[in-house]
């Protein structure tokens, strides 16, 4: 049976969650789907995800980093009342006897006190969600050895074990001792955004402000190679292959193919490009597929137990995948197409999208640009290999091996065009993701389609994410006590 979520997903995006949640915890007749009290918190931390993206622009690796250690913290305090389960941080290793109720209570604090710690701008709006459950805010009250107490002391162990992890959260690695997340490793692109030195290597470019003035964002977390994974043994453990270089003949078939796809998109191309770049309250890539696996849950069922370690392995895999991206993207220091198009059809004429209002026409090959809005018109950082593609990879190869099956069959109706053109040019279609390994290979492709990364780059995403996934689960399986 097909599934649509889209009226959820895209509620979700331009206006909050809209699914029903529980109003209190009772601990009876082990609620399932949407119900479970893991799905609960997980909506709440795509909401919190989400109103980051608003106050702080999209910043997926350090997003990605918050959701993976908060559903760790939930894994860690769950496994306190599971046989077999082991935590990662959670310096607690006795069993706990306790009903149901226990584990929604442990799992509650433990998502509660991990949230205030990584979004502390939504403390109120995660103090009410913590009250619709008729638990009690104030931390100070937890009695030792309770279930509350265990979920606390899972999220303390995961931020006390993180606080020095390379992700500089805190500062401490910046100039001033203080600063939250400053490039501590002094990465300084060889290009300028006004000068092409290197064609190979990645520059940056002019986007234009809501007030319509140009400026040049700085690459984006230049230093996250260099935080700690969680099932990785290191960020270049499965680092790609070189990517093509300018005037080979692999590389200006991939220039040509990215400039004669993006001139001839379909209105389901576009919709793809933008329901995978998101729009307004964007949950980012990490996010995305948390959205995704909570169909799952719907779809499957889950009681709290299957959610609490679907929602940890699909996130830590996706932590991971980032953090192995940005080794390969730092390693190389890639060019965009934005500028690989500029310097192969210098001078020539060429098909493409103009820009808000102006639609598809001839423009000079130096003109040409992704189909993205002005105030964000391609991500700033190095493009191979493609973080969409790398976390799309690891995320859906983590689902399938924790369903056993690769099937999806998620239809989702959009609107192609409103993330991006004037709404003259709207028109409704439906995405559908027939399995797990199609929505991969579908959300890796939408940005060759949308300009932002040559095949290449999505290919050798796909390869890496997958790579990740796989230890991911043997990382995943040691700790559910069911090692292969």
């Amino acid at each position: 049976m097909r599934i649509c979520f889209s009226v959820i997903l895209i509620s979700f995006i331009l206006f909050g969650s809209s699914c029903n949640t529980p109003s209190s915890i009772t601990g009876n007749n082990n609620p399932q789907g949407k119900d479970n009290i893991a799905y609960y918190w997980a909506e709440v931390a795509l909401e919190a995800t989400a109103r980051d993206t608003e106050r702080f622009n999209p910043r997926p690796t350090i997003t990605s980093r918050y959701l993976g250690l908060i559903f760790t913290a939930v894994f860690d305090a769950w496994s306190v009342y599971d046989n077999t389960a082991h935590p990662v941080y959670l310096k607690y290793n006795n069993k706990e006897s306790g009903t149901l109720m226990s584990k929604e209570i442990a799992v509650s604090y433990a998502a509660y006190k991990t949230l205030l710690e990584y979004y502390p701008n939504d403390s109120i709006y995660f103090k009410n969600k913590l009250l619709e459950l008729r638990l009690n805010p104030n931390l100070e009250l937890i009695k030792k050895n309770s279930p509350a107490y265990y979920g606390l002391q899972a999220a303390n162990d995961v931020i006390e074990a993180r606080k020095n992890d390379g992700s500089n959260q805190y500062g401490l690695k910046s100039r001033d001792g203080k600063t939250p997340y400053e490039d501590y490793s002094e990465y300084q692109p060889v290009n300028t955004v006004d000068k092409n030195t290197d064609i190979n290597r990645w520059q940056p470019k002019y986007f234009i402000s809501k007030k319509g003035e140009n400026y040049a964002p700085e690459c984006l977390t230049p230093y996250w190679h260099f935080v700690d994974p969680i099932s990785l043994d290191s960020s270049d453990e499965f680092r790609s292959p070189p990517p093509p270089m300018f005037g080979s003949g692999e590389l200006n078939n991939q220039i040509e193919e990215v400039v004669e796809l993006q001139k001839n998109l379909t209105s389901e191309q576009k919709a793809l490009v933008e329901f995978m770049r998101d729009g307004p309250k964007s949950v980012q890539q990490a996010g995305h597929w948390l959205l995704l696996s909570q169909e799952l849950s719907k779809k499957r069922k889950h009681t709290i137990d299957e959610d609490v370690k679907m929602y940890f392995l699909n996130q830590i895999v996706a932590m991971d995948a980032f953090i192995a991206s940005w080794d390969t993207k730092m390693f190389y220091d890639y060019a965009r197409p934005y500028a690989l198009v500029h310097e192969y059809y210098k001078n020539q004429e060429i098909k493409g999208w103009k820009g808000f209002g102006k639609g598809w026409g001839s423009l000079k090959g130096e003109m040409w640009r992704p189909y993205s809005p002005d105030i964000f018109l391609c991500p700033p950082f190095p493009s191979y290999v493609s973080g969409h593609s790398t976390v799309s990879g690891a995320c859906a190869e983590a689902l399938r091996l924790f369903t056993e099956s690769d099937d999806f069959d998620i239809t989702v109706p959009f609107i192609s065009g409103s993330y991006t053109e004037p709404s003259s040019e709207w028109e409704e279609v439906e995405l559908h993701f027939p399995t797990l390994t199609e929505a991969a290979e579908m959300a890796g492709f939408s940005r060759v389609l949308g300009g932002y990364h040559i095949q290449a780059d999505n290919i050798e995403g796909l390869v890496l994410g997958r790579k990740v996934a796989r230890k991911g689960f043997q990382f995943y399986l040691n700790h559910i006590g069911q090692v292969k």
